[in-house]
Order: structure tokens, then sequence, then C-alpha cells
């Protein structure tokens, strides 16, 4: 019985001295995406309350699926920790039937940092003005237009083919290793569409560069005020919201989660955090390890009969 509560006054002690060692956050995805951005923005400041170090690294590749087995596979220490998206999560697993780990078995989550606005935009040169028009276009000309993605399975892909499917439209994917470079080619005019994150595709629709068409969410994004919703822009039923959110290794200690919760709930509390992570286009939440584990758990049952449905399938 000593031993057992030597044990355990160790594990407390230990996870009351985390982090003792540079912490590491693995984001699934390319430099300069979503994920990444909002990974830097809350690693900065864990950094300066913990005094230790917290780098991002980006492991990039088959939609998100490599860095997620990496990220499970790591020591379970609380030094490494996943900065995961609704599709690492809870998509991916009903979409790729190799993937190595089972998403929700191989974390333990630790709280959905944000909730992340997504927008329908086009290439300004198409000759479409809102969501009607482009619906209108594609049935006009049915397999021609083609549209961007971060990758297979990804939010903006399973956004997308949602909206074909409720739309009644065929348009092609085009699939590229992140969202920088399939917003790089919807720029360029190599795509017409894509449906991605406010996060870094705000600018580039402030700048003109991009025109934004509707926004995915049930209620208008306060750095858009002006473009509607896609149930306002015609399609009945039709909303999506992404997350980021942040989980350790399964077998990571409890009291280790709950440090890293408690430290991660602070920082989300700045008013600083805030308005940067508002001024991206995203929202804060900070809920319960628990709270987050239960909605991953219900949303990956809506993905799965959603993929099921609709006959989506990981390229």
């Amino acid at each position: 019985m000593k031993c057992l509560s030597l044990l355990l006054a160790l594990w407390v002690n230990a996870a009351l001295a985390f982090p003792t060692k540079p912490v590491k956050i693995i984001v699934a995805f390319p430099p300069g995406g979503g994920t990444d951005i909002v990974a830097r923005v809350v690693g900065a400041k864990l950094q300066e309350a913990w005094g230790q170090g917290v780098v991002v690294e980006n492991r990039a590749g088959a939609s998100g699926t490599i860095g997620t087995e990496i990220a499970a596979k790591s020591d379970p220490d609380g030094h490494t920790l996943f900065m995961a998206t609704m599709g690492n999560m809870t998509a991916n697993q009903h979409l790729y039937t190799s993937m190595g780990v089972d998403p929700l078995r191989a974390f333990a989550p630790i709280t959905k940092v944000v909730d992340v606005h997504f927008v329908f935009m086009a290439n300004p040169t198409l000759p479409a003005a809102n969501v009607r028009e482009v619906i209108a276009l594609a049935k006009q000309k049915p397999g021609e237009l083609a549209y961007s993605s971060s990758g297979p399975g990804g939010a903006p892909h399973l956004a997308m083919e949602l909206f074909k499917r409720q739309a009644g439209i065929d348009l092609i994917h085009i699939p590229y290793k992140g969202s920088s470079m399939s917003i790089n080619d919807l720029i360029g005019g190599r795509v017409m569409l894509s449906m991605d994150s406010l996060v870094q595709s705000a600018p580039h629709i402030k700048s003109g560069r991009l025109k934004a068409l509707a926004v995915l969410g049930p209620k208008r994004s306060p750095l858009l005020p002006e473009v509607p919703t896609m149930q306002e822009a015609g399609v009945a039923g039709y909303s999506l919201t992404n997350w980021f959110g942040l989980l350790a290794p399964a077998a990571t200690p409890r009291e280790t989660v709950q440090k890293v919760f408690v430290d991660v709930k602070k920082v989300l509390e700045d008013p600083e955090i805030r308005k940067r992570i508002g001024d991206l286009g995203a929202d804060v939440v900070g809920n319960t390890p628990e709270e987050f584990a239960a909605a991953m758990r219900a949303e990956s049952q809506q993905w799965a009969e959603i993929i099921r449905a609709a006959g989506i399938k990981g390229e």
C-alpha cells in the first residue's frame, strides 16, 4: 500500500512540475495553414507560461494521417502534443481503411482550442457572383469546373463534397498537400472554387484576390458581415464548422493532461489571444477534456453516416 501511495505521489509531483523540457506540438499539415497558425499563436503563449521552449513540428502527408500516427505513437509524457482537426480525429478513420491508429482510442483529449469559420470562395474571374449562379454554371458545364482542397478527406474536401451532393452538381476535385498550396492555385486561377478556413483565406478575400460566396457555419462571420451563410445563399440545411484541438498520446498520465488543460485554458482566456484568434476568423472554445471527448465521439458517428451515404472515399 505504501508503495502504491508513493507511486501516486510521484505521478502527481511529476505532473505539477510539467514541463521539464521543451514541448513539441505536432501539426499534420504544412506550414502556413490554419492549424499551423493557431498552433503557433497558442504555443508562443504557452512558452511564456511554462518557461520552456514550445515548437511546432509539421508532419504533413496523406491527408493528415501521417502526422496523426506519429503524434499517437510519441512518448506519453505530455511533452509531445497534437493540434488536431475535425478531419484528423472524426472523419479520416471512415475514409481510410489502412490507418495505423484509431484516433479516438489513440489520444487523450485536452481541449478543443477553436471553432473555425469556413468560407466558400472563388477566383474573381469565375463568371458567377453568388452560390446560386455557381450551381447554375456547374449544371451547364457538368464535370468541367475544378475545385481545390487541402487533401483528400480533409475538412475542405468533405465540405465541398457535401455541397455537391446537396446542390446536385458535378465538380472536379484537385487535391493539394495543404491549404496554402490549394489557396495559391485558386488565386492563380488553376482552379476556380474552394472551401477553406477564414484563418488563411480572409486576407486574400479582403485584398480582392479571392471573392467570398458564402460562409459555411450557421451564422455570418464578423470578419465578413456582408457575406451570407450557405443557407441564406439558397442551400437549405447546409452548415459546417471545422475545429482545431489539442490532444496527447492516450497513455499520458491524467494529472499531466489536466495540468496542460488548465494552462491552455488560461492562455485562451487571455484577451490578447482571444482578439488575435477572433481576427483570424475563429472562435475560442477551451472546453474540458471530457466535453471534448464526448463531442468527438458524437461527431465521428455523424461523419460515418454522412461519408457512407455520400459515398465519399479517401483518394
